[in-house]
């Protein structure tokens, strides 16, 4: 394969596969989780033609790919199968014999190993979701139309059975089976549990009970929280079972025990509580970003991209996710867009001002990129090794967030930042100021970053074929 011998090396220079305890991907990084992340050699990593640059944060050991990633991680998942198959010594990844971390590193690793193996299909249904949108309000298309339904459907079915999806993959980041927690979350969104939230809702509805337990029934459909907690509680029990229950029959017994402890405990405490939770963080957020919007979208197009470069922004998916299930919109998303295009519009700047060839092309394709939601190979590769242009980049992006602050944008279907956020940020009622506000906020910092680091970006060192120390700031 075209990427296998990066793959060799790669394991090689993160310490080797015994010292591999996890590995996921996001857009553009190969996520680790190492046993000893003093084995790995970081300089060696970095000096790889096919990685942009290693960090290590989140408890976790990222290397920056790019766009290729994909690729890349199945060339490493290849390579970890046949060393597997040809040892009998070879220990498999299993994030349950992870070593103890901070709090905070444990949160962003969890969260980025849940979410992160739909984030691509999660913008897709997204973006769908929004070119939907496009079409209802310029009438080319109907909402009652067979063709409307069919690719409603399509773009909603994720977010509708989002507590299957995240029963999987929390299953598998809490080190347990993932088809019971998956079993878990389809309780949740079952069509008898709907049928039965809509007739709790309606008048004169009688009281269910649980074993003599009132039952109070609430839409899971498109939520978050109740399910990660539930998996953390069910595989928490399926490892106490696992240790107790023979070999034999542990197979089916310990799922079954699962299946009728964990599910009653849903429906009684952990959903209720789940969702309160759900419901005073959306508020919270609301109520911080009630009271000087146009500053949120400042401080947060301003200093973005530096949580990106740390792998901290994922703590704020759980969030933004959270707004669109409780909320059915989020207000959060759109004042993370002029930092993006900002990074875009600097590295576009690069490429207007420079005359060395290969750093232009490359801040061509970064621009390119960016323009798609990746911006890491404009920070890595263009904006963060020559400074200014990465100031640049998160001062526009302060600007143009306050604007679309200020005109307070929000979407109202989930996906990547990019481009096509504007599309997902049009209403059922149509198109309004906030839709403008937020295009007028990035066209902002576009051209503010793209003229600043085209006037003062670059030294002039600069135009000739000359490239400076990547050595991070």
């Amino acid at each position: 394969m075209k990427y296998q011998l990066l793959a060799q090396e790669i394991i090689a220079d993160v310490g080797g596969q015994g010292n591999i305890i996890s590995l996921i991907h996001c857009a553009t990084r190969l996520r680790f989780k190492l046993r000893d992340s003093a084995l790995a050699n970081i300089d060696k990593l970095k000096a790889q033609s096919g990685i942009i640059t290693v960090i290590e944060s989140g408890g976790q050991f990222q290397v920056v790919i790019g766009n290729q990633v994909g690729d890349v991680y199945q060339a490493i998942q290849q390579e970890l199968t046949s060393a597997e198959q040809t040892s009998d010594t070879a220990e498999l990844p299993n994030f349950a014999n992870n070593k103890k971390d901070s709090l905070f590193n444990q949160f962003i690793d969890v969260v980025s190993g849940i979410f992160t193996p739909f984030l691509g299909v999660m913008a897709a249904a997204g973006i769908l979701k929004g070119l939907l949108a496009v079409a209802v309000t310029l009438k080319w298309m109907s909402l009652d139309s067979g063709t409307y339904h069919v690719w409603y459907a399509a773009s909603d079915s994720l977010f509708y059975f989002f507590p299957l999806l995240l029963g999987y993959t929390a299953g598998k980041k809490f080190g347990g089976n993932p088809f019971i927690t998956m079993a878990i979350g389809g309780a949740l969104v079952h069509p008898m549990i709907i049928s039965a939230f809509k007739a709790s809702t309606s008048a004169g509805s009688s009281t269910e009970y649980f074993m003599g337990i009132p039952l109070s029934f609430l839409n899971y459909s498109a939520s978050v929280i109740p399910i990660i907690f539930a998996s953390w509680v069910s595989c928490k029990v399926e490892r106490k079972l696992n240790a107790h229950i023979p070999a034999t029959i542990k197979g089916f017994v310990t799922p079954l025990i699962c299946l009728i402890l964990i599910v009653p405990l849903v429906f009684l405490v952990i959903g209720p509580m789940a969702t309160w939770l759900s419901q005073l963080l959306a508020g919270g957020y609301q109520a911080v970003y009630g009271v000087a919007p146009a500053l949120a979208g400042a401080i947060m197009g301003a200093v973005w991209q530096v949580f990106v470069i740390f792998g901290l922004h994922w703590g704020f998916v759980p969030l933004a996710i959270n707004n669109l299930a409780v909320l059915g919109h989020d207000t959060l998303t759109p004042l993370l867009l002029p930092a993006v295009i900002g990074q875009t519009g600097a590295a576009f700047g690069v490429f207007l001002r420079t005359r060395d060839a290969k750093l232009k092309m490359l801040a061509g394709s970064a621009a390119t990129s960016g323009m798609f939601g990746i911006t890491e190979p404009a920070v890595y590769g263009v904006t963060l090794p020559y400074r200014r242009p990465f100031i640049f980049g998160c001062v526009a992006g302060a600007i143009g967030g306050s604007v679309v602050g200020y005109y307070q944008g929000a979407i109202y279907s989930a996906g990547l930042v990019n481009i096509f956020t504007f599309t997902q940020m049009i209403p059922p009622t149509g198109v309004n100021n906030t839709v403008w506000g937020a295009m007028i906020g990035t066209a902002l910092a576009f051209i503010i970053s793209t003229v600043l680091t085209w006037l003062f970006g670059l030294p002039a060192s600069s135009n000739s074929p000359h490239r400076p120390s990547t050595k991070e700031s």
